[in-house]
């Protein structure tokens, strides 16, 4: 189960839709099933988030928690596997920068954050390659093209 859970006002139904849909997506993409919490905030919160939990007193656009942080994975996990949070004004913001539309960005962060929920990084060159090369298949199969 998917849920998302809104922290901010006035965010348009297509963000919401889009955001469920792209965690679906990248969920049946890689063969897993379980739940998953999004929260959609403000760059406060998440701000606040990422100097808890990783040490790093900045906003950000993604934060993911993995349910089984530190542990390996012997395979795709079922149950809850964990949650995601997301800068609904970065996210706004790098759309514009990036010249696609919000609904596009909303759902490359909520497949980004799926798929280190799943277990991939991007800390080599190497992992960040599979990561962003799998990332770009799902949006693009979504219909979530730059």
């Amino acid at each position: 189960m998917i849920d998302v859970i809104v922290n901010v006002e006035n965010l348009p139904q297509t963000i919401l839709s889009t955001v469920e849909s792209a965690v679906s997506f990248a969920l049946a993409h890689e063969g897993a099933a379980g739940g998953i919490n999004v929260v959609l905030t403000d760059d406060e919160e998440i701000r606040a988030l990422n100097s808890d939990f990783r040490g790093i007193d900045a906003s950000t656009d993604v934060l993911s928690f993995p349910a089984n942080e530190g542990e390996a994975l012997d395979g795709i996990p079922d149950g809850f596997l964990g949650d995601i949070a997301i800068s609904c004004p970065r996210a706004f913001l790098q759309a514009e920068e990036y010249g696609h539309s919000p609904e596009r960005e909303f759902g490359f962060l909520a497949v980004h954050g799926t798929l280190h929920i799943l277990g991939y990084d991007h800390m080599t060159e190497g992992d960040t390659k599979t990561m962003f090369a799998l990332q770009e298949k799902i949006l693009n199969d979504m219909g979530l093209k730059r």
